[in-house]
């Protein structure tokens, strides 16, 4: 693959040597086919992307137009899933970009001991997700009819509040058990705070917002066993348990995975 004068180099994953190739129709951000960049048993998953929009004052801007952010996260997102299906790659930060393959060397070669070491930890593994919701159910809305006394109004209103709680309270119980039956199923976990429902637009209060790292050869086993918890409580209380994966391991590759990112030596900016 020919690289333009300008071109920069992005960089999806760090991964071990493939043991089989990549899809040779895949491509990345900019419709460009990412390709292997190999140093000293490591390699760098990347791709060419134009200066004019990916130097640090142009992405400063693009990271502020969503649908510009979109379209490059899930371009981002096709190259990491593509590496999962053959391997068990330790994906980089949206738009982590290096002015050259010299830059990505170094990156390699200043980060080899803790891409070795992630890479040895999430080796045969998955990531799963899984969230609970608790969805307010006809039961739990406004009393019916109209109350006849402000004493009545006040009455409804304590049975309400009591009824909430007594939910909100089995809720939370299920999410603890659900979660560490997981966590005992997985060879890592990770909580991660509730979502706002304002801004992920799912319906109900998210109560778990969990990430497991679980063995390939044990995923199905795992998922046997979402299946089988989930109905715990769900009708008594409204609850909804979302499985999400297999994924790369996000949630496991420790929070300096987008360190280094940089364009000719200068740190951009990146969104996780």
């Amino acid at each position: 693959m020919s690289v333009a004068h300008g071109d920069l180099r992005y960089v999806y994953a760090v991964c071990r040597p493939l043991a089989a190739p990549l899809a040779a129709d895949l491509t990345g951000v900019g419709g460009e086919p990412p390709r292997q960049l190999a140093h000293e048993g490591l390699v760098a998953v990347v791709g060419p992307v134009p200066e004019g929009d990916f130097a640090e004052e142009p992405l400063r801007a693009h990271l502020e137009d969503l649908d510009w952010l979109a379209d490059t996260a899930r371009a981002h997102q096709r190259v990491v899933a593509a590496l999962t299906t053959v391997t068990c790659p330790l994906p980089l930060r949206l738009a982590t970009v290096f002015r050259d393959d010299s830059g990505v060397r170094v990156m390699l070669e200043d980060g080899a001991e803790r891409f070795r070491r992630v890479l040895d930890r999430i080796d045969g593994c998955v990531e799963w997700g899984v969230k609970v919701h608790m969805e307010r159910r006809a039961e739990q809305a406004e009393p019916r009819g109209a109350p006849r006394s402000g004493r009545d109004y006040l009455r409804q209103r304590r049975r309400q509040r009591t009824a909430d709680e007594g939910a909100w309270e089995r809720a939370e119980a299920f999410a603890r058990r659900l979660h560490e039956t997981l966590a005992a199923r997985a060879v890592d976990a990770r909580l991660h705070a509730p979502q706002n429902a304002a801004l992920s637009r799912e319906p109900g209060r998210n109560i778990l917002n969990a990430a497991y790292l679980v063995a390939r050869s044990h995923s199905e086993e795992f998922v046997e066993a979402v299946d089988r918890t989930k109905d715990e409580e769900r009708d008594a209380v409204g609850l909804r348990v979302e499985l999400t994966g297999p994924w790369a391991a996000y949630s496991f590759t420790g929070e300096e995975a987008g360190a280094g990112e940089r364009t000719g030596g200068e740190e951009t900016d990146g969104a996780a």
